[in-house]
């Protein structure tokens, strides 16, 4: 079972795709490894992002998705781009989507203590530890 963590930052979806190998998780390098929607103010680019998003959901066989939840007000807010992004993720046929507090990663972290991939970039490995939290999680 593998399933692809997400953070949301700016305009941009940060993936990082994880499956349990031994009990552990393990992460799986992805090619793309970032989507980023440009001028969320013009319909036709989330349509646009929207159908990359898909597309890159089915080449990869994903079925299940962590996100990496934002705050909805105070200093922390996410942007209102961050939740168009994500709302095009739980819009998606056959995936199931699931929003992890960052309180709730942290935890599965520090329960775990899961190991960081070298394969990861350093900017994955918010979408990482979603993603682990999620397989982990009981």
């Amino acid at each position: 079972m593998s399933i692809c963590g997400i953070e949301i930052k700016g305009s941009e979806a940060i993936f990082a795709l994880a499956s349990l190998q031994d009990g552990a998780p393990h992460h799986q390098a992805l090619a793309i490894k970032k989507i980023a929607l440009e001028d969320d103010d013009d319909a036709g680019n989330v349509r646009d992002f929207a159908a990359r998003i898909d597309a890159f959901v089915r080449e990869h066989g994903i079925t299940r998705i962590a996100i990496k939840k934002r705050s909805k007000k105070g200093e922390f807010a996410g942007g209102p781009t961050t939740f168009k992004i994500e709302g095009v993720f739980q819009l998606l046929d056959n995936c199931e989507v699931t929003l992890l507090s960052p309180q709730t990663i942290n935890a599965q972290h520090k329960k775990h203590s899961f190991e960081l991939g070298a394969s990861l970039n350093k900017y994955q490995h918010e979408a990482y530890k979603t993603a682990c939290a999620a397989l982990l999680k009981k």
